[in-house]
């Protein structure tokens, strides 16, 4: 398996670009699967229904199964939000996990960035960035830099820049 983040701002498509990067990864057969980290507290659940209610009632794990998809969720319950690499051991064998979220990782990551939204890119501050996409260059960037419409452009540099993960 190999890993690479795609990482950026709030509000500048990181979620859009996934959405158009996916597809080219599995036409060429290749299997993705997607850590995504969010700072707000999440709900795959809704009140009412019987995984709900055993969550709350103190069930640590709940693992739901359906006719087409099971989902695990796990109540962390106060314990600190466990580290990617706990994370990826979690996944099943693939080839890439592509990460949203985790900007702080020391694991290569692709930029979104806009200029339209005004902010600053993260690229030079943040660990792992490695190449910048966007609807404007970024001036005295010396990393490679992908206009947001070049989806297979940034699909071919992610498959040959993810690194390989040992777990």
């Amino acid at each position: 398996m190999k890993v690479m983040g795609i990482a950026g701002r709030s509000g500048m498509g990181k979620t859009t670009l996934l959405e158009r990067l996916v597809p080219e990864f599995t036409r060429a057969g290749r299997r993705v699967s997607l850590i995504k980290h969010s700072h707000k507290d999440i709900e795959v659940d809704r009140p009412g229904k019987d995984s709900f209610r055993l969550r709350e009632a103190g069930c640590q794990e709940v693992l739901l199964l359906g006719a087409t998809r099971w989902a695990l969720m796990h109540e962390l319950r106060g314990d600190p939000e466990p580290e990617l690499p706990y994370l990826l051991s979690r996944i099943q064998a693939c080839d890439l996990v592509l990460v949203e979220g985790f900007k702080s990782g020391d694991f290569p990551k692709l930029e979104v960035w806009r200029a339209a939204h005004g902010a600053t890119p993260l690229w030079p501050e943040w660990p792992g960035i490695v190449a910048l996409a966007s609807d404007a260059a970024v001036p005295d960037c010396p990393l490679p830099q992908w206009n947001l419409t070049d989806v297979a452009g940034m699909a071919r540099f992610i498959w040959d820049t993810a690194a390989p993960i040992a777990l």
